[in-house]
């Protein structure tokens, strides 16, 4: 290559990144997606891998880290990686779901441009499009704290991720055609641990010693329960927020859910059984790993342990009793109970209740009776470029009304710096879970029956845990404190993924007439174009 032309290139590339913090490092990812085969049950299938690998390749990170993350895509179809738990605060555009971001076309490549802004903890990330994530495509990502900022527990001596969820023996595409015929999916047929199905997988440890394990519920269709024979798991910090650190001897958790839990390898030196299991299901899927001891005299023994099934008060409580650690430092020096959110008034009130029904003969799930069709452009994309007709502000109401469920674009207002208040209403028989892009909100309180104001006097205002996901048990309510900050279009959604393709999700536009940087940033200057924002440009580079 001659020099002007190499120096041209560098010189564009490094404009690409300019939205980013030039104090804060850069990590650069380069990732080719190709479908390859895979056995996780002993059964050929499809699925999706990341340079090869299934899952995909950790993202090891620190506070405030560019993370420049280039993605071939080498399919034969669309594709778009979002990342769970990560804010891309101002940038939504980055978020990689289709109300944000143009698909990849098969053959292309586009580059993610992250900042992890002020946070820590432990995410996944994911294929957004079609039903791309019943095929692999997810990997963890850990974001530690930055050195000089104090971690509430000694460094362990191992860091392990630990993705679990339930899994389907027929191929992602067999799969979306039951969907979009109208029909519901089977119950799957069993428990992934690292994309490795009953005793495959396998966890070395050393006598003695802590280890962290970051357990992220990565799965399509059940809450999960995780535990290890004879050991106990010390909670210790949940999607970004350092929790009191209170012991169980299993953990719940949810569609969507992530969580860090440590463990001390104090047991005579053997194997040990890692069981994870389905909750609130009357058949019980089980799948085993092995805690392996350095030094282990033999091999596992005796039926792996048990855990709790149907009992959801088991599980509520469970979830009630994490709390917040008021004096641990997050992401900064300061303690993370520093920020009064119980002494905030909310300027508003939003109610969710999810549904399911019929529109045309076909299933779909629907938030208060609005069942959510993607439009032929992407939600942002049409902002940014004042293309009209795209979608309709105020295309869903804000609080449940009765009738049927019809389809539409939904999209939801709602004020930059409003300090509001979310109830997700569960009418249904079965656990829901919400996520929140470009969030987290803090859970002041969940029980049985239906909301009213009166539950307020109930709300934990003083240490309720910080997160991006949270569940709604069955015929129940769960409440959420949520500070507007983050300009953008934000997806909510259930992560009950079929529920999810079929409409049980939104956007929630959080808009201010401000065009200041420190509000939110210009479109990236590599910005995908697709639909009618087809032709248009960004800026040049």
């Amino acid at each position: 290559m001659k020099l002007p032309v190499a120096v041209a290139l560098l010189c564009a590339t490094a404009a690409l990144f300019t939205i980013a913090a030039a104090d804060s490092p850069y990590r650069f990812f380069d990732w080719n997606v190709t479908f390859g085969d895979i056995y996780p049950l002993g059964v050929r299938q499809t699925g999706i891998l990341i340079n090869g690998q299934f899952p995909g390749p950790d993202i090891h990170s620190v506070t405030n880290d560019n993370l420049i993350i280039n993605v071939h895509n080498s399919l034969n179809e669309p594709f778009l990686i979002s990342w769970s738990g990560i804010q891309n605060r101002r940038n939504s555009y980055e978020d990689g779901v289709y109300g944000t971001t143009c698909p990849i076309p098969p053959g292309k490549n586009f580059t993610y441009i992250l900042q992890v802004k002020d946070q820590i903890g432990s995410f996944f990330y994911f294929p957004s499009l079609a039903f791309h994530k019943a095929a692999g495509g997810f990997g963890g990502i850990r974001i530690l704290s930055r050195p000089r900022i104090p971690v509430p527990f000694p460094d362990p001596a191992g860091d392990y991720t630990v993705l679990i969820g339930d899994w389907y023996k027929s191929n992602h595409t067999n799969l979306k055609a039951v969907l979009d015929r109208g029909r519901k999916l089977p119950f799957p047929d069993g428990i992934l641990i690292n994309g490795r199905g009953p005793g495959s997988a396998s966890f070395n440890v050393e006598q003695g010693k802590t280890y962290r394990l970051r357990i992220s519920n990565v799965g399509l269709q059940n809450s999960l329960n995780f535990r290890i024979q004879n050991h106990r798991l010390k909670l210790v910090e949940v999607e970004g927020t350092h929790t009191l650190q209170t012991t169980y001897s299993s953990i719940d958790l949810h569609l969507g859910q992530s969580c860090s839990v440590l463990f001390t390898a104090d047991q005579p030196a053997k194997d040990y059984y890692i069981a994870v299991s389905t909750r609130f299901t009357s058949r019980v899927l089980t799948s085993t790993a092995i805690l392996r001891y350095s030094n282990s005299a033999g091999p596992v023994s005796g039926p792996p342990p048990g855990g709790p099934t149907i009992q959801i008060d088991w599980s509520l409580n469970q979830a009630r009793s994490i709390r917040k650690n008021l004096t641990a430092s997050g992401p900064r020096p300061n303690p993370q109970g520093s920020y009064h959110y119980g002494l905030i008034n909310t300027t508003r009130t939003i109610i969710l209740a999810n549904s399911a029904g019929q529109v045309n003969g076909k299933q779909r799930y629907a938030v208060n009776r609005v069942s959510f069709v993607p439009a032929d452009t992407p939600l942002k994309l049409a902002d940014y470029f004042k293309i009209g007709g795209v979608y309709r502000v105020g295309s869903i109401s804000d609080k449940p009304h009765g009738g049927n469920i019809y389809l539409d674009t939904s999209v939801m207002q709602a004020d930059y710096r409003a300090f509001i208040e979310i109830v997700f209403q569960n009418n249904e028989n079965i656990v829901q879970s919400w996520h929140l892009d470009g969030y987290n909100f803090f859970v002041v309180g969940m029980d049985g029956g239906q909301w009213t104001a009166a539950s307020r006097r109930g709300y934990n205002l003083r240490d309720a845990v910080s997160r991006c996901t949270t569940q709604v048990y069955p015929r129940s309510w769960t409440a959420v404190y949520v500070a507007l900050d983050n300009v953008g279009m934000w997806n909510l959604r259930s992560e009950f993924w079929a529920r999810q393709y079929l409409g049980q999700q939104f956007y929630l536009r959080v808009y201010t007439t401000s065009t200041s940087l420190r509000d939110e940033y210009l479109i990236p200057k590599n910005a995908l174009l697709c639909g009618r924002a087809r032709g248009r440009r960004t800026r040049p580079l």
